[in-house]
Order: C-alpha cells, then structure tokens, then sequence
C-alpha cells in the first residue's frame, strides 16, 4: 500500500487537459455522477499499460467509452441500466426503432413511467421496449436524474422540455459497432464479486454513489438498497484486496472528510468537477471531488 499522498489539481490545470481532451464514443445517458465533466482529470492517472480493464460502476459508462479498452469486465446493480447496453450491442436497430414511438407528453410519460408499478406488465416486456423505455425516461425526466423508490420504481417526474433529443442512431450504432468488436463481458451484479475475481494487472475504475457531502445532497438510488456509510466502508475493503493482489485500482468520489480519512493509506487527488445534473440550480457549480489510487 502507499503512503498517503493529498494534493489538489487547480481548475486552471484541468481546462488545459480538457483542451486536449477528443471523445470518440459519447455515453448515450444523462447521469447523475457522470464523468464526462472529469475525463480531463481522469485521462492522466490512467496506467499507460494494462492487461484488463474493469469498470465495476458503469453507470453512463463515460470513463469505458473514452478509453475503448480490447478486453474489460463492466457491471452495475442496476438491471434496466445493464440492460440497455445489453440491447445496444445485440440489437441496436431495433432499439432505434424502438426510441421513434416516444412522445414529449407529460401524460404519456407518466403511463410509460408507471409501468413498473405493475409487475405482470413489466415483465412482458421484451429487452428492446426495457431499453427504449430506460433512455426514454432518461432523456425526458427532470435533470436526467436516474431515482428508485425503495421497490425499486422509477419515480423522477416529468422534465417539461421543450424539445429534448434521445440518443441518436449514429451515436448508438457507434457505442454497438465497439461493444461487439471488443471482448466485453456485460454484468449485472454487487461489485465486490467482479472485484473478487479480477487477476493481477487489471486496471479497475471504481465509479461508486458517492458519499453525500450534505444533508441535502444525498443521492444514492440508483437501487432500491442505496448506497450508505456501511456500503463506503465495504468498498475500502474490496480496494484493500486489490491492493493486495497487485490490481491497480483509481476511485472517484466527494472530497469529504469522511472519504479522506478512509482512503489516508493512500494516493489522494483533490479535482473540481462541475454537476448539471441536481436537483436544486444552485448545486450545479464546481465542486471538489477527489481521485484515489494505489499506484
């Protein structure tokens, strides 16, 4: 383990990376904790050379679609979320045919809303109407916020946008053309159990819900179980072990002093990052965040 090292990368540094900074592939969801605003960041701390990629909180899937590695393990906890980009790789055409039936309707939105509080309809509907219903959802509910009652129903009202774009064909063709091209294993599971079986000289980046830094800020429904204290603390274990089994491992989460005491052990990077997607305007500004490793 290394010794623990904490300093902050300026704003003024990070613009300059950003400068430099040409996406290829764009992530197809609006998401809360999205990493397109950290890439910049992120891109330098990446190891120049690893044999496997690992992204156990995949979420918009910003950091995987920047580096397009040849061979990865991705997961999340979310099922419509791994669904989706189940979908998008195996049968793109249809889902793109799927997103033309959608209209910019708060009644409509809420029948398609609703659909998960009836059990028997939900499950009638095939992989392709689950995936056009997630980016549908995702596109037209207010800030993109992606939120889970504790029975696991979607329940972000209505956005009320004038004329909100989903994903596009080429966009999504292009996100299907890689998947399919490179040997990616797309899971749905806790990600302790991905971690578990990842063999030395895997690069992991680790994405989790991040601790809420205040009363009001706290956002971790992604899942009906959340993602708490306890849960924060289980993944400092599951990086303890990868530290231990030679797996590199970057981690970004809230600059909080919770979050700094937990991972003092090790290499500490204080970054700003700007959040457009919140409930309340005024926490959309910069914020700190911080970017931990063990290498």
């Amino acid at each position: 383990m290394t010794s623990s090292i904490v300093h902050r990368i300026t704003r003024s540094a990070v613009i300059s990376i950003q400068e430099n900074v040409q996406e290829t592939l764009q992530p197809v969801l609006k998401w809360a904790g999205g990493k397109r605003q950290l890439l910049a960041a992120i891109l330098p701390l990446v190891p120049d050379r690893f044999d496997f990629y690992a992204e156990p909180f995949l979420g918009g899937g910003a950091v995987l679609f920047r580096l397009r590695p040849d061979r990865a393990v991705v997961s999340d906890a979310n099922a419509e979320l791994v669904n989706l980009y189940t979908v998008i790789r195996n049968d793109v055409d249809a889902l793109i045919g799927a997103l033309r039936c959608h209209r910019n309707e708060a009644a409509y939105y809420y029948s398609v809303r609703n659909i998960d509080r009836n059990p028997a309809a939900f499950v009638e509907l095939t992989p392709v109407e689950r995936a056009s219903r997630t980016l549908y959802l995702n596109k037209h509910c207010y800030n993109g916020l992606y939120r889970v009652n504790r029975r696991g129903q979607f329940n972000t009202p209505f956005g009320r946008y004038r004329n909100p774009t989903i994903a596009g064909a080429d966009e999504l063709r292009a996100i299907s053309a890689y998947l399919r091209k490179a040997d990616i294993d797309i899971r749905r599971g806790d990600y302790a159990d991905v971690c578990a079986a990842l063999p030395a000289g895997t690069f992991v980046y680790l994405d989790p819900p991040y601790y809420p830094v205040s009363g009001t800020a706290n956002f971790t429904a992604y899942t009906a179980g959340g993602f708490g204290r306890a849960e924060q603390e289980r993944l400092k274990l599951v990086c303890d072990d990868l530290d231990r089994r030679s797996v590199r491992f970057l981690l970004s989460n809230s600059s909080d002093e919770f979050i700094l005491d937990l991972y003092r052990n090790y290499r500490v990077d204080v970054v700003q990052a700007r959040r457009p997607v919140n409930s309340a305007a005024g926490g959309r500004g910069a914020v700190d965040e911080v970017l931990v490793r063990n290498y």
